[in-house]
């Protein structure tokens, strides 16, 4: 008998888990027809669970889950293939990207353009040796869908951003002719930072020309991400502290 409130065959990625009484996990996953879910595995931990080793992050796997609440109960998970796990600070950075879903959205709030996202920079961080570029798209894209991203293409008048000028940037203010500073006031102008026009182009189309411009692409999401995230990212101080010591 089909249990109520039951999803079947949901594509989904496996964004945090932690233990839960003696044998279950309590697990954060995105899906792509129902954005972010909570659930519990029940024995997952058990050493003969058929979830040991399937329900892994970083990789698509697809998922059945049933319940009324917010909590559900995760009824079984399903090997899609896909890549190998990520390793090194590929590895970081996948944790680093799970935070950012977990913390910046909302359950149960369907967003399938987020899920594909999230599928292309899973596949690259696992795949390939450059992320810089992949993640710098992935940042912009969260941060557009949730709302939290500037306009790039105008300025604050109104008038196209051109890319042979500079324009200061703020959270929650559109993009500012950099020559027009003054008129901020100290307490306006922070947080903020210098940005090239063509920059603001690149990030707004996702492709970047060298390594420069993804240095100003990673400013600029940097100071999104930390304006909407003041405790912290926690992953991002992980690898802070591995490269202090190197």
């Amino acid at each position: 008998m089909k249990q109520p409130n039951r999803i079947d065959s949901q594509p989904a990625f496996l964004l945090s888990a932690t233990p839960w009484r003696e044998t279950s996990l309590l697990a954060e996953l995105f899906s792509r027809d129902y954005g972010r879910v909570a659930v519990v595995a029940r024995s997952a931990r058990k050493r003969q669970s058929e979830l040991r080793g399937v329900l892994v992050p970083f990789v698509p796997v697809q998922v059945a889950w049933y319940g009324k609440e917010e909590l559900k109960t995760l009824h079984r998970v399903e090997w899609l293939g896909g890549w190998p796990q990520p390793q090194g600070r590929a590895l970081l950075s996948g944790l680093y990207v799970n935070e950012l879903v977990q913390k910046l959205t909302a359950r149960e709030d369907p967003q399938p353009a987020l899920y594909e996202a999230l599928r292309q920079v899973m596949r690259t961080l696992c795949t390939e040796p450059n992320h810089a570029a992949v993640l710098r798209r992935f940042e912009w894209t969260l941060l557009t869908l949730a709302g939290y991203a500037p306009d790039l293409q105008k300025d604050s008048a109104g008038c196209p951003v051109e890319a042979d000028r500079q324009y200061w940037l703020r959270p929650e203010h559109a993009v500012l002719p950099l020559e027009q500073r003054h008129s901020l006031t100290p307490a306006e102008v922070q947080p903020g930072v210098a940005v090239d026009g063509d920059v603001l182009i690149q990030l707004q189309n996702g492709e970047f020309t060298d390594t420069a411009a993804l240095q100003q692409a990673r400013r600029i999401t940097r100071l999104l991400l930390d304006f909407r995230l003041p405790e912290g990212i926690k992953s991002r101080q992980v690898l802070q502290q591995i490269q202090a010591f190197r």
